[in-house]
């Protein structure tokens, strides 16, 4: 598909930020001219200025009044995604951690019909990982969580754990992620609902960097989400062979369009 055809399809960047003040801008300003229509921001009650920021770039910025954790966040941003007509969902974090430039090249793989979900992948060599900064205790769970997730859910995936996502509008649209958690497993179950509902997953690499301002959960937070990803993918076996029944994998109920919410800052105009 050409870039003029691209083009004809609406793509839409979300963000779901927490205290993103110092990465916000840079996230922003990396993204290349025209690669997206718009950018929505959900601030997930950041304690910092991260509102201001978000305003001042000129971002449509949905705010939560009282944190939700960072599930609750992505739901509030597929939810405005679609109520603004978006045909191509790219989910960043705005921490700055991923190369940005290459969102063309991965919306064009979704565009193209050549994948409905395309992941950035961190990890195409141990060397240029860590390199870049990831901790060596990160890099060798993600290593082990992603090779478990790739046997159990039939995939081949580079980087199971990447904040970097783009996805077409009817993945949004059948996958019932309002049934995920909140916090941060929310990103295992939706991966194994895209397996789970036959939807074709990429990956492709993207650099990715390491520095004190990026968000990073710590060792214990890392822990328990390990933990509740082993449990998502047991669900999946149990629901696959029928010795069980989970919400999360419950075809989504017909629903009325969702409205977009009053934002508090401006829409972007035509790209950053």
């Amino acid at each position: 598909m050409g870039a003029a055809e691209t083009r004809k399809l609406r793509i839409v960047a979300v963000m779901p930020a927490y205290n993103a003040e110092a990465t916000l801008e840079r996230t922003v300003r990396g993204l290349p001219a025209g690669a997206v229509d718009e950018v929505i921001l959900v601030d997930d009650a950041s304690r910092d200025r991260t509102v201001e920021v978000a305003r001042a770039l000129g971002l449509t910025v949905i705010v939560h009044e009282r944190n939700r954790g960072y599930g609750a966040n992505q739901k509030t941003c597929y939810d405005q995604a679609l109520a603004r007509g978006a045909d191509i969902v790219l989910m960043l974090h705005p921490d700055d951690q991923y190369d940005s430039r290459l969102v063309p090249c991965f919306t064009g793989f979704v565009a193209s019909g050549t994948c409905d979900v395309m992941l950035g992948c961190r990890v195409r060599t141990r060397r240029e990982t860590l390199r870049g900064g990831m901790p060596v205790w990160k890099y060798l769970s993600n290593r082990m969580l992603t090779l478990i997730e790739n046997v159990v859910l039939g995939q081949n995936l580079g980087d199971g754990h990447s904040g970097f996502r783009v996805y077409a509008r009817a993945v949004l649209e059948t996958i019932p992620y309002h049934a995920n958690a909140d916090g941060f497993v929310f990103d295992s179950q939706f991966l194994a609902q895209v397996a789970w509902f036959g939807f074709r997953m990429g990956d492709a690499p993207v650099p990715c960097r390491y520095e004190r301002e990026s968000s990073s959960i710590g060792f214990l937070r890392s822990l328990h989400y390990g933990i509740g990803t082993l449990l998502v993918l047991a669900q999946f076996l149990l629901q696959r062979l029928r010795l069980g029944r989970f919400a999360i994998f419950r075809p989504r109920p017909p629903a009325a369009a969702a409205k977009p919410l009053a934002p508090q800052g401006v829409r972007s105009r035509g790209g950053t």
